[in-house]
């Protein structure tokens, strides 16, 4: 990862960590660890997108090492008629605004994550979450993979760096990431990647995807004339 920190964007704000975040979440006490002191750290804001129950908020839950920030409701009868929970019955509540977290991939280097609500009926707050974004996952459910094609046609219309990551659901079938691209059809550069949301590892290994992916866009792109 230290090839990446030098290709981030300019626009990533430059901030020293607060005593809370050096101390706080599942990376233990970091208030006495001297690479965490002092010096400006780069924070990076990554979006988490995908149709409805395809693990947003447990991916941010899982990886975040703050507790994460859930704008979760019930779902209700009211909803019924405009909620689509084919394959996704079991789910009981929807985010209505955002999910929030921060990740630590190393020291200097923050990531804060945006998971957005999967619902169409939410879909104009995306572009204010999109905003100053380095780059976004997109979470795939082989069940309902066409709930991620109004998410990947978002980040492709806007230029935002993206992978997509395939949430493998207990029970559900299993693709190639090659198959899911075919599916989707995307770009040979963007990433497939296969994941459990409700691991850490498997999180953080997609989050490092990302950012390498970024740092290799923006350094292929022309320069500005």
């Amino acid at each position: 990862m230290d090839s990446v920190r030098s290709d981030l964007p300019a626009t990533a704000a430059a901030q020293p960590p607060t005593a809370h975040h050096r101390a706080g979440g599942t990376g233990g006490d970091r208030a006495n660890d001297p690479r965490w002191r002092g010096g400006p750290a780069a924070a990076v804001k990554i979006l988490v997108a995908g149709g409805f129950g395809a693990g947003k908020t447990t991916l941010v839950g899982s990886v975040s090492e703050i507790r994460p920030l859930r704008t979760e409701e019930e779902l209700s009868e009211l909803g019924r008629p405009v909620d689509d929970t084919a394959g996704v019955e079991a789910k009981r509540t929807t985010t209505v605004a955002m999910d929030f977290g921060r990740i630590d991939l190393r020291p200097g280097l923050a990531l804060y994550l945006f998971g957005t609500p999967g619902q169409d009926r939410f879909w104009f707050v995306w572009d204010e979450l999109a905003r100053g974004a380095l780059g976004a996952v997109v979470l795939a459910d082989t069940r309902r993979l066409a709930d991620c094609f109004p998410s990947v046609d978002f980040f492709e219309q806007r230029g935002i760096p993206f992978l997509v990551a395939v949430n493998c659901f207990e029970g559900s079938e299993v693709f190639a990431p090659e198959e899911v691209r075919d599916a989707l059809d995307l770009d040979p550069g963007i990433p497939v990647v296969l994941c459990d949301a409700r691991l850490r590892e498997d999180g953080k290994e997609l989050l490092v995807a990302l950012v390498e992916h970024a740092a290799a866009r923006r350094r292929s792109a022309p320069a500005a004339v």
